[in-house]
């Protein structure tokens, strides 16, 4: 187990996960496709087919979020 003085901090934020763990995931997950924009100006992403499969396969439970 790392130090406090090695941890890595993982912010949580309004219930998700915020800080620069939060923004490496949403590359993450924009890369691998598995969430998308309709438009490059919208603000909101959504969850790709893919992206269904792939977090499902981690054992994530979609049904959790709301539309």
């Amino acid at each position: 187990m790392a130090t406090k003085k090695e941890a890595k901090p993982a912010k949580l934020c309004y219930e998700h996960i915020g800080g620069k763990l939060g923004m490496l995931l949403m590359d993450l997950f924009i890369e691998k496709k598995w969430i998308a924009k309709d438009d490059p100006k919208d603000k909101h992403y959504f969850i790709t087919d893919k992206g269904q499969k792939e977090f499902s396969k981690m054992g994530i439970d979609l049904s959790q979020i709301a539309s």
